[in-house]
């Protein structure tokens, strides 16, 4: 999706495969970009890190440590879950003091997509398992509204621009679905929450001196916003922008990271992002008025394996595709579709 994107910018997209210990051959003004910032260790994971013109060079370890991103937020005072590092000596007696009888352990690296979790329940003494000592952060479990993210991009001259904030399903921890712009909360809470998660984010990359797109995913309680996450590359709930926007998030990065000039996305409509997640391909989906992305990839049960972009400012026709869509999936896309439904008011 990013060479997609780039090939009307005249930019040359590679994609390398880190886990291929084959070492690119790379020019002096090439420039390298991550869309992952989990990268194994091996000869060419180095020579990419190690090139002049690396973007963000020394922010991809300090936000795939989730301890060391934890401590930036609090550095920054951007509201969080409380939580707490795992050290050798931390009981499950003394998390559940000092953040209640249900609390959610987390691999410091890596375990996206609902893995590397691990919930502690007092009410059935449970402790910490073997491993997950000094590997891990533990968090309150935080009674949340609503799932939100939002995208922005940031340029080498620190001018930012932002999506609007979107409403995200998950099911099992993997993302299921998105909306944007937010369709159920009124225009001024609405309003209210963008700045307020454009702050977050905007001191975070600022702090950072970040290049490009990064993905800042949040707890909604009220009209407060907990930072749950960041991502320092495009997000999964950014790809609706494909249909949605007058451009990308992937364009968007690009533009920033080869120093190309940016402007403020104009959103086109409302838009709905469903993933497709260990699920055949079905041409059927080409007869609906959607964008059809099919990665390529073997399926397999809970891997993304494409999505579908629904963009419409009939609010009747984008109903109608939806609930086509529901007849041509199978659980658990009824209730996710139907979730979305709700979300889009209708009954």
């Amino acid at each position: 999706m990013m060479r997609h994107a780039g090939i009307p910018l005249q930019l040359d997209v590679q994609a390398i495969d880190l886990n291929n210990n084959t070492v690119p051959t790379l020019a002096a003004d090439d420039i390298v970009t991550a869309e992952i910032e989990y990268w194994p260790h091996n000869h060419a994971t180095q020579t990419l890190a190690q090139h002049p013109k690396f973007i963000n060079a020394g922010v991809f370890d300090r936000l795939a440590d989730r301890l060391t991103q934890k401590q930036l937020l609090d550095t920054l005072q951007i509201a969080t879950a409380p939580w707490r590092e795992v050290t050798s000596e931390t009981t499950a007696t003394a998390l559940y003091q000092t953040l209640g009888e249900r609390v959610l352990l987390k691999s410091r690296r890596g375990g996206y997509d609902g893995r590397g979790q691990h919930w502690l329940h007092q009410t059935k003494a449970q402790e910490i398992p073997e491993g997950w000592h000094q590997t891990s952060i533990a968090e309150q479990t935080i009674a949340f509204e609503d799932e939100v993210s939002l995208v922005g991009v940031r340029s080498t001259t620190g001018e930012c621009y932002f999506y609007p904030l979107t409403l995200n399903l998950h099911v099992n921890g993997i993302l299921m679905a998105s909306i944007a712009p937010l369709p159920h909360i009124a225009q001024a809470q609405r309003s209210a929450l963008q700045q307020q998660a454009e702050r977050m984010l905007g001191a975070i990359m600022h702090k950072l001196d970040y290049v490009g797109v990064m993905a800042m995913e949040c707890f909604r309680l009220g009209e407060k916003l907990l930072v749950n996450e960041l991502a320092p590359r495009v997000h999964n709930s950014g790809h609706w922008t494909q249909a949605g926007a007058s451009m990308s998030q992937f364009e968007a990065h690009l533009r920033a990271v080869a120093r190309l000039p940016l402007c403020p996305p104009t959103v086109r409509a409302s838009s709905v992002m469903i993933n497709l997640v260990g699920v055949e391909r079905d041409n059927r989906w080409l007869q609906l008025p959607a964008q059809l992305f099919w990665y390529g990839k073997q399926v397999r049960p809970g891997r993304k394996v494409g999505h579908l972009n629904f963009c419409d400012s009939d609010a009747t026709r984008l109903i109608e595709s939806l609930t086509t869509l529901r007849t041509q999936l199978p659980e658990p896309y009824p209730d996710v579709i139907q979730w979305v439904l709700r979300k889009l008011h209708v009954s």
